[in-house]
């Protein structure tokens, strides 16, 4: 879910939305519609692809690649960096077959934001890099018609289903926010390591599930993660994901609970009348149990402010399920002006190496990298 074809924006709704102004976008857009995006993308204010059309536009991507003689290889992980005088001179590969060299004087390196092993392997290999700030929380899931009714009235039935966007800033100092809403969407799991359980939300282009679903995070930053080490966010990470796992009772089932009793304080036994839509299933429990103490606590204060912007957001049968920690890399992996790490020859990329925050503009950064690999 978190790799493979398309990474883990292929099974994270494919939503096109970004904060970006850059003028490649147009030509991301129209690349996608190419490969069999609704053409809608060009011009709606919220783009929007689905999980289930964007798997089969990946697909149509790599053809595309292929056809113009590019060589994919699935099932192979970049193991080791040849470098001699700070320069890349070559990529250590694991095959099916076993390791082999691979000559290389141009690396663009797009991780992804959980490839947690080879973050590791970069740090053991002496690429520059810092921890860098992301968000940890958990999926909100409401009825699509209840939040579609607030926000359209009477009419909302004779409309697409409604999306939100909110945000508020505590005077503890600590901002809550939604993200990645999905709706009549949902949550997915997206765990990445045994023992370990995320969740992650997803639409279909339809978006004609009963539930709407969004990620309900706290940002955190370097200071909150206990070590200035380049990987202490994703040890930050690994720490509240399992124990979530563990609070779920295993089998990846995920902690759930609804918003009444996460207000109150008390451990859920039971859920009400919103079924969660999350596989393999979810176990009542107490939230506060699997994320830092100050998260629960701004989230809790962001929900009744929440509800005034939007009514139904603090409903008491709503139900949140936990953890949403893979919001955006932990790490990023320094370049300069020129896109280049400090090993000339490396070209950190994309989201994974902490330069981009969604689909777009990933996109966007892997052309402005592209052109400047061109360039020389």
């Amino acid at each position: 879910v978190q790799f493979g074809e398309g990474g883990a924006g292929t099974f994270s709704d494919g939503k096109l939305t970004t904060g970006t102004h850059d003028p490649r976008i147009s030509t991301v857009f129209r690349t996608l519609v190419e490969a069999g995006a609704p053409a809608d993308i060009l011009y709606q204010h919220k783009p929007h692809i689905g999980t289930d059309i964007l798997r089969d536009v990946v697909r149509n991507v790599r053809r595309e690649l292929l056809a113009l003689g590019c060589d994919v290889r699935f099932g192979h992980r970049l193991a080791g960096l040849d470098v001699r005088d700070g320069v890349l001179r070559a990529v250590a590969v694991d095959g099916p077959g076993g390791r082999y060299d691979l000559p290389c004087d141009a690396l663009v390196l797009s991780p992804g934001h959980s490839a947690r092993d080879t973050f590791q392997m970069l740090l053991d290999a002496g690429v520059p890099m810092a921890p860098k700030p992301f968000a940890i929380g958990v999926r909100i899931e409401h009825a699509q018609a209840a939040l579609s009714e607030a926000q359209f009235g009477p009419a909302w039935e004779r409309l697409p289903a409604a999306d939100y966007k909110l945000a508020c800033h505590l005077p503890t100092g600590r901002s809550a926010f939604t993200f990645c809403v999905c709706p009549g969407g949902q949550v997915v799991a997206a765990a990445s390591e045994e023992g370990r359980l995320v969740t992650n939300g997803m639409s279909c282009r339809a978006r004609d599930g009963a539930n709407i679903n969004g990620g309900f995070l706290v940002g955190v930053s370097p200071a909150d993660f206990g070590s200035e080490h380049p990987l202490a966010g994703v040890e930050f990470q690994r720490r509240w994901e399992a124990a979530a796992y563990t609070l779920g009772g295993g089998g990846f089932r995920a902690p759930a609970q609804t918003v009444a009793d996460f207000l109150a304080r008390r451990p859920s036994t039971a859920l009400g009348r919103i079924t969660p839509t999350y596989r393999p299933g979810v176990t009542p429990a107490e939230l506060d149990r699997c994320l830092p103490g100050y998260v629960a606590d701004t989230l809790r204060g962001a929900l009744p402010l929440f509800d005034r912007k939007l009514h139904g957001f603090a409903a008491p049968e709503a139900v949140l399920t936990g953890v949403e920690s893979r919001s955006s890399s932990p790490v990023r992996i320094l370049r300069g002006e020129d896109f280049q790490s400090p090993i000339r020859g490396l070209y950190p990329c994309g989201e994974g190496a902490g330069y981009a925050g969604g689909i777009t503009s990933a996109a966007v950064d892997g052309i402005r990298v592209a052109e400047a690999i061109a360039s020389k």
